[in-house]
């Protein structure tokens, strides 16, 4: 079977990974597409995921959307029309939306958030198969295009199953300069507080303007125990957050190994999803500045205490962790692939 995965930002690679290399375990041939944006393919380069870059984001703009979705739809369709894929999978990629349904090329469509509006139903109504978490009620995702004939709710967080396998590499440690000051692989016998922060998305819909971001920064730059490392999403985030000129603020200049470096840190505070969700299936404590209407995946999370929401940065506790890091309910990400694979028809993919 061939089969086409496509990536449009930079959590994506890390979800689709491990569905990847089991597809190929399976014989199965992929072929992996990316969007330009943000850290995407600094991530599959990173993952040794090959793959071939079509199209960029296009900002914040509805008619710039548009315009790039139009264009990079129609590379696309140029690239894949010959190579008779028999199934695309992606994670809300409106583009596989199009071109699937252009080729007729059966779809798989992930997602763990329901309220991204009109992305999330062409994805879904164009995909056979809609892969979300149980934590979803059917009522929203109904509301949201995907019809429960569709559905494939899966138990846990997307990133129990693609964390599953992780181990932290202590490496990161060392490349972000950390170890030299005085942040330890054991972090039993330092004094420092790690921080990893995630700034909000400039240019998604969904999210709000977020007014917590500054002075979450403002907060940490305070505190001489605190070393923070910001993952900016793309290239004008991390230029602003480095002209800041916080002597404690780290801001990587190409995509690094989140995963570890979230292990090692004693909490995260990210605005987004993927990051805040790592951390809680890493055991590691985590706030959440999220500024758009909270998903029924984050609720779920805050409910019962595994995600805190941060309303005032000064009431954020810069305090140590005091459990190792590590996979907390590592699932099977095999139930994914047999989910994606019934789209095409087949639940055993063979090459």
């Amino acid at each position: 079977m061939k089969v086409w995965v496509d990536c449009t930002a930079a959590a994506h690679p890390l979800v689709l990974r491990p569905m990847i290399e089991n597809l190929r375990a399976r014989g199965n041939e992929v072929a992996i597409t990316a969007r330009r944006y943000g850290q995407t393919e600094g991530v599959l380069d990173r993952l040794g995921l090959e793959h071939e870059t079509f199209g960029t984001h296009a900002g914040a703009s509805t008619f710039a959307k548009g315009r790039a979705l139009a264009g990079r739809s129609a590379q696309l369709a140029r690239w894949a029309r010959p190579q008779r894929f028999d199934l695309a999978i992606a994670h809300g990629s409106v583009d596989v939306a199009v071109v699937g349904s252009l080729l007729r090329i059966p779809q798989a469509q992930m997602q763990d958030y329901e309220y991204a509006g009109l992305q999330r139903k062409l994805a879904w109504r164009a995909a056979k198969r809609v892969i979300v978490p149980e934590a979803i009620p059917v009522e929203r995702l109904r509301e949201a295009g995907a019809n429960e004939a569709k559905l494939f709710r899966y138990p846990g967080l997307k990133e129990d199953y693609y964390l599953a396998d992780f181990e932290p590499d202590a490496a990161i440690l060392a490349e972000l300069g950390l170890d030299d000051r005085g942040v330890k692989p054991g972090r039993s016998g330092d004094e420092r507080v790690l921080v990893v922060v995630r700034p909000p998305p400039e240019t998604s819909a969904y999210h709000a303007d977020n007014p917590l971001y500054e002075g979450l920064l403002d907060r940490l730059a305070a505190d001489e125990r605190v070393l923070t490392v910001l993952i900016p999403r793309t290239e004008q985030q991390g230029a602003t957050a480095r002209a800041r000129g916080d002597g404690g603020l780290i801001v990587p200049e190409r995509a690094v190994d989140a995963q570890s470096l979230i292990a090692y840190a004693d909490l995260v505070v990210s605005a987004g999803g993927t990051m805040n969700r790592e951390a809680v299936a890493l055991g590691v404590p985590v706030w959440t500045i999220f500024s758009g209407r909270m998903g029924a995946v984050d609720e779920e999370l805050i409910a019962s205490g595994r995600l805190r929401e941060l309303s005032d940065p000064a009431s954020l506790d810069l305090a140590k962790r005091d459990r190792d890091p590590g996979p907390v309910d590592p699932r099977d990400p095999a139930i994914l692939v047999d989910a994606a694979l019934a789209a095409a028809g087949a639940r055993e993919g063979v090459g």
